[in-house]
Formats: structure tokens, sequence, C-alpha cells
């Protein structure tokens, strides 16, 4: 049975590479190949491209849509190497039987929180500023790279879910700080557990003088940090992204960075990604880019694609994966 399938490893730059056994692995239930097309890439080029593979271990882009599954032959899974499936329409996976998985989010939580906290140090402290003046021998230039403390600041969490509710830790715990949560799906409670308020999102905005983006994206929060929101920030006010670069317009930050509403922006998610050398954010000492890192660390790594290669195992024998967030297929029979 396992000659009959073949697995597509699908803009992932990390499954397999460091953790070598997971490769072998899959390579035990068939042929495996990795593929890196273009993010917007049409869907039905990317299933004539994906003909035969009936297994797709799946990174943030591309967009499996409609019209991909409308053109491809039999497809089992698509397993997210990752939480979010924003790239795939689940509808139409559900019409073609294809199963739908992710990571628990309890893999990631750690290294993502960790990040967004880190790349908002290395903002606010101007690490990578005074860093790159060492390398240049200017060690005595020091004092130009005045920043900005974390500790007691009123920071505001938007999205306290998963990995949001390890940033209100975090700050709450580890930094002292007055810590306001937004989230429709947790109560007053659950965000008070993590050591966060419960308040609303213009409330937030008004009061924080850090904001930290943990959301998940959907139709509702485009572009949720609009320039209309951003006016109701306070002035100075620093912003962290480790959730989804379409969470914020890009445009209104850059204007935002220039008049000094924002006096710095962390992100390691873009609008479009991969980001390229030319992309504006790089003009600009005081906004802070990582290349959507926020999961690359050694365990974190490990604990995904264990999880993905467990995915393709589980389907194989018929068997639901690990979390499905499509699950109606004929490929499970138990």
């Amino acid at each position: 049975m396992a000659q009959e399938n073949k697995i597509a490893i699908v803009n992932s730059s990390s499954f397999g590479r460091i953790f070598n056994h997971h490769l072998k692995r899959l390579e035990k239930m068939g042929s495996v190949s990795r593929f890196e097309f273009d993010s917007a890439i049409p869907g039905q080029e990317l299933a004539e491209a994906l003909k035969g593979y009936n297994m797709i271990i799946a990174s943030v882009t591309p967009f499996f849509t409609s019209d991909f599954f409308e053109h491809k032959d039999e497809l089992k899974l698509i397993t997210r190497h990752g939480i979010g499936f924003n790239n795939i329409d689940l509808e139409a996976a559900k019409k073609h039987g294809t199963l739908v998985s992710i990571v628990p989010p309890l893999v990631e939580r750690d290294a993502v929180a960790e990040n967004n906290v880190t790349n908002l140090l290395a903002l606010m402290r101007r690490t990578l500023e005074s860093a790159a003046e060492v390398k240049k021998g200017g060690w005595e230039n020091r004092a130009e790279f005045v920043g900005s403390g974390l500790c007691g600041k009123t920071v505001g969490v938007i999205g306290v879910g998963n990995t949001g509710s390890r940033v209100v830790e975090i700050l709450h715990y580890g930094f002292r700080c007055d810590v306001l949560g937004v989230d429709p799906n947790k109560t007053a409670l659950e965000i008070n557990t993590f050591g966060g308020k419960k308040v609303e999102l213009d409330e937030l905005l008004e009061r924080s003088e850090v904001i930290c983006l943990c959301a998940s994206l959907n139709e509702a929060n485009y572009h949720l940090i609009s320039k209309e929101r951003i006016d109701k920030m306070k002035q100075g006010a620093y912003l962290s992204n480790s959730a989804r670069g379409a969470l914020v317009d890009e445009a209104a930050i850059i204007e935002a960075i220039e008049n000094g509403k924002l006096a710095g922006y962390a992100t390691d998610v873009l609008e479009v990604e991969p980001g390229s050398s030319d992309h504006l954010f790089l003009n600009y000492p005081n906004i802070v880019v990582t290349p959507h890192t926020s999961a690359y660390t050694m365990e974190c790594l490990e604990g995904m694609g264990e999880v993905c290669v467990s995915d393709c195992e589980a389907v194989i024998e018929g068997r639901l994966p690990n979390r499905p967030v499509q699950s109606v297929s004929p490929y499970v029979t138990e």
C-alpha cells in the first residue's frame, strides 16, 4: 500500500532539513518530493504540478483554492507544517474528500510567543542597530542607541488564544506589565487567568504603550491595524506582530513610522511572503523584520515535523490525523 502514495513537501524551508528521520519515515510510505512554488501560483497550475501526489505537507503558501481542488486528482491529505490554515479552502477540500490537518497549538505556543517578545525587545532596546555599530567599529557611539524599557508598560495583546495567552503570561509575570487583552472568543475570567484584563479594542488602542498582535487571520480582521486604528493609539507606541502580515495595513504602518505616531514596528510576517530585499519596511531602522521564523526552534520544528509525519501515517491506516480542521473524507475508516 505504501507504494501507492506520493508525498509532496510544498514550500517548506524547514521540514526534514534538520530532522532527517522525518523524511526517512515518509519514504517508508511512498515516494517523497520537494516543491517550491510562487506564492501566487494559480490553482489549476498548482494542481497540474502536483498531479499524482496524494498527500501534501504544506507551508503558509501557496494557496490551495477551490480552483486547485477542482483540477486536482486524488488528494487524501494536506497537513500544515504549522497552525494556520487560511491558505486552504476548507469547503472545497471537503467536497474533494481531502483531509486537512494542522499542528496542535501547544507545539508552537512557547516558540512563537517568545519570538514576539524577542522581536519587541530588539526593537525597543535598538539591539540590531547597536550590534551593527559594534561590527563597524563604533563601540564609542553607544550613547546614540538609547532605547525604551518594557517593564511596567501598559501592553495590549490582540488575540489571546494559543500564543497570545503565552505572550500575556510572559509580559505580566516576567515584565510586570499591565496587560490588556482583546479576544472575542475568550471570557474576562480566561484572560485574567493568564494575567490580563479583557477590554474592547478601542480601549486597548487608546491605553497601550505597546501592542502585540497574536490573532489568527480571517475576513473580519483583514488590515485590522488600519490608519484609523493607528490614529487611536498613543503617540510613540510600539507594535509587534508574530501572527499574520495581513493583520496590518503596511502602507499605514510606514506612514505612522514616518510621522512618529509609531515609535517602531517589529514583525515576523508580511502580507506577501516571501519578502523581498526591496520591501519598503527595510528602509527604516525602527522596523525590525524577521523571515517568519517564530516557530524556528529545534524543539518546535521537531514537534511540528513529528505531527506531519504521524498525520500521513494515520491517513494511510484509515485513521484521522492529529488535529483535523476538515475531517470529512472517504479515506477515513475508523
